[in-house]
């Protein structure tokens, strides 16, 4: 394969910022999207010191402007486009306790438009080589792994997202594109909190493996950081 083209959003911090780490130090060219790039004081640093990552500015509720992007890059292929941008909504949402104005911001962010992203860049990614979409998910969006309840808003929009990547999986098929989704541990950033079991790195690292693993990965499967896989 020539030099593989990473197309990423949520790109400004956390896991997604670690990701473009990552995947720059092992020769990719990366495609990196965030709302207010001008502000990410870190991946602009990176992006100066590294000419294969380009920033763009996206919002990915924003439909239009993901249309207008794709039209942008129509002559760029795309090996591995990362849908990571996500938010987790109000903490600690329960029977008792329901914001309806942020459940449906949550479900436009993390469920909506993920898929509006792969309607939009699915020729780019069919275009490539690699032919891969990794979603960013959740175990807390696992029916079979629910233990302990609550979470309504943040688990039912994963749960939803996991729904869509195995439809996306089965309709992209012909095209011989994989769709996966990916669980990337209980992690320490702004949105995991402080207490989380890992740091970003490790995580990073564990989906990156998982990524772009020789025996390759099996479209419609639900993976784990470390490469196992997660019940739906």
């Amino acid at each position: 394969m020539s030099q593989p083209h990473l197309f990423i959003t949520g790109a400004n911090r956390g896991i997604g910022l670690e990701m473009i780490k990552q995947f720059s130090q092992s020769g990719w060219k990366i495609s990196a999207c965030c709302r207010t790039p001008e502000t990410a004081d870190e991946l602009n640093a990176l992006a100066k010191d590294n000419e294969h990552i380009t920033l763009y500015p996206l919002d990915v509720t924003d439909y239009q402007a993901v249309s207008a992007l794709a039209n942008q890059l129509r002559h760029l292929t795309i090996d591995l486009l990362i849908n990571n941008a996500g938010i987790y909504g109000p903490k600690g949402s329960n029977l008792h306790d329901l914001d309806l104005d942020a459940w449906r911001q949550v479900f436009e962010t993390n469920t909506i438009a993920p898929l509006k992203l792969v309607q939009a860049f699915a020729p780019h990614v069919a275009a490539s080589q690699g032919k891969q979409i990794a979603i960013i998910s959740s175990k807390m969006g696992s029916i079979s792994d629910n233990q302990s309840g609550s979470a309504y808003i943040y688990r039912s929009s994963k749960t939803a997202l996991n729904q869509i990547i195995k439809s996306l999986s089965i309709d992209l098929q012909p095209q011989a594109i994989k769709v996966i989704a990916l669980h990337p541990g209980w992690v320490r950033t702004q949105m995991g909190g402080p207490n989380g079991l890992i740091d970003v790195e490790q995580s990073v690292n564990g989906l990156k493996q998982v990524m772009t693993a020789e025996s390759g990965i099996k479209t419609g499967h639900f993976y784990n950081y470390d490469g196992t896989e997660i019940n739906w």
